[in-house]
């Protein structure tokens, strides 16, 4: 069995190199230690030092070489619109004021399906529409991958 020890993003990869995919869904992306198979069915021993929120485009390093792509799966959403920028702004603000994980389009945010937060969402002038799509929601302000020339929180 491959053994991928560490973990590049998207474009940091030489794509040319990978030897297969893993289609994984948000949850499955955030692992440290996990058995994937490959598209065409090799087995991959995922073994980080420290779990990792892989994203859509990132690439896995295997001992020995070679590269294993990362694909977000297609998932069961909700697709958040309104009539105005100001109008979803405000939605924004509310997700985030309940620590749900979105991702921000121009027009549009992506959630998870919650019938809960759905019907909250509806109560406060959104549309909201069940799509199947790749979850990729925005990484935490603290989150390794967003800090700006290296600067970290401690």
């Amino acid at each position: 069995m491959h053994r991928a020890t560490r973990m590049a993003g998207r474009g940091d990869w030489p794509v040319a190199d990978a030897v297969g995919t893993v289609v994984l869904d948000y949850e499955a992306r955030h692992r440290r230690r996990i058995r994937l198979v490959c598209d065409n069915e090799t087995p991959v021993l995922l073994d980080l030092e420290k779990a990792t929120a892989l994203r859509d485009g990132d690439g896995l390093a295997l001992e020995g070489g070679g590269w294993v792509a990362v694909q977000a799966a297609a998932e069961d959403l909700v697709e958040v619109t309104c009539g105005s920028a100001h109008d979803l702004h405000r939605i924004a603000w509310h997700l985030g004021n309940r620590h749900c994980p979105a991702a921000i389009e121009a027009e549009s945010i992506l959630i998870r399906r919650d019938h809960v937060i759905e019907e909250m969402l509806r109560g406060i002038g959104a549309a909201v529409k069940p799509v199947m799509a790749p979850f990729d929601p925005e990484r935490g302000a603290y989150d390794d991958k967003n800090q700006v020339h290296g600067h970290h929180h401690d």
